[in-house]
């Protein structure tokens, strides 16, 4: 794939990333999957008019700046798949500009190597807080609805607000795909696996690459017919709402013990016979006394309420039967109102 001119700006030498990090060092690794490597490092930060770190070692008088940043290390280019991810993942990130969704820094093609450079968070992804308790108590019910709101807004934005018409589906909603900053404010990451729809183009893409790391985040509709929907990051979002209320991942093996499924299959049930209630993470349930809550921790009744419904239509088996992501916000924003107030 041709870069075009237009992308030069966000250019960085491969000199200064590996200089940032002692030539991908194991001491700045963060991660791994299938695709590509995680580093966190200190890189500094330049532009088209600046020359790169190297070239000014010599100028000791210039003062440097320095952003702490995340760099995704991508498979060879050699790969062919690894290639396709990271172009994919470029050309959304230099599509969209939203402050709940994670801003390039920059990125470097040169020789085999392909490397993304985005923004570190200050706090940790929800993936780090779930299944904690220690963790979890941290994240009261207030947090956890504006968590919810900062990725519903983002994406209507990705669903309904693209310039020209246009529409991405994230593709693979997940606890882990969302970074917090100091003031938990909620952004998503990890967009290698988008798609990216022209205006006029019917609301589904054909797509094969169902790489969901848990299968319990993924529309069973997509995993059926291979074509993905933006009902399909509905679902994926309604099944990260329900970690949030649970406090667990939808693999944690309390749900595994009941049923293969998981978690949207456990929850599904309760919802039928009414003890829903029985699945909320204990420490939003700092119980007074029956069926009340200590409002600076735990959920007002209403706000809940509002909040399991929305959730249970999200995670509904078919599309048809599942809200757009604008009715989920709406509902979110009024659980928060019937928290705060």
């Amino acid at each position: 794939m041709a870069l075009g001119n237009n992308l030069e700006h966000l250019k960085i030498r491969l000199d200064d990333i590996k200089l940032a990090t002692h030539n991908f060092s194991n001491a700045y690794k963060t991660g791994t999957n299938d695709w590509y490597t995680w580093y966190e490092a200190e890189l500094n930060h330049f532009d088209k008019e600046n020359p790169s770190f190297v070239e000014r070692k010599s100028k000791s008088k210039q003062s440097n700046r320095h952003t702490l940043v995340v760099m995704k290390r991508f498979l060879s280019k050699d790969d062919e798949l690894g290639e396709e991810l990271f172009f994919t993942e470029l050309e959304v990130l230099t599509s969209i500009k939203h402050h709940n969704i994670v801003t390039l820094i920059g990125f470097c093609v040169e020789g085999f190597e392909m490397v993304l450079v985005t923004e570190k968070f200050s706090n940790r992804s929800l993936w780090d807080y779930l299944g904690n308790v220690n963790d979890m108590h941290i994240l009261t019910w207030e947090k956890r609805l504006k968590i919810c709101i900062d990725i519903a807004q983002a994406l209507i934005y990705l669903h309904n607000e693209m310039e020209d018409k246009k529409m991405i589906i994230h593709g693979l909603i997940e606890s882990a795909r969302f970074g917090m900053d100091e003031n938990w404010v909620a952004k998503i990451e990890d967009f290698e696996f988008a798609v990216f729809l022209p205006p006029n183009q019917k609301d589904e893409a054909l797509c094969e690459r169902a790489k969901f790391k848990s299968k319990y985040h993924l529309d069973p509709e997509y995993a059926k017919t291979g074509k993905l929907k933006r009902e399909s990051d509905v679902y994926s979002f309604g099944v990260v709402m329900l970690e949030i209320l649970c406090g667990r991942y939808a693999d944690d093996q309390i749900y595994l013990n009941k049923s293969e499924e998981g978690l949207v299959h456990v929850a599904r049930g309760n919802f039928c016979n009414g003890t829903i209630e029985d699945m909320i993470d204990p420490t939003l349930k700092e119980e007074t006394g029956k069926m009340s809550y200590i409002s600076n921790r735990g959920a007002n009744n209403h706000s809940l309420h509002t909040f399991l419904k929305v959730a249970n239509q999200c995670v509904a088996k078919t599309k048809d039967q599942r809200p757009t992501m604008t009715v989920v916000l709406s509902e979110l924003e009024k659980a928060f109102i019937f928290q705060v107030s």
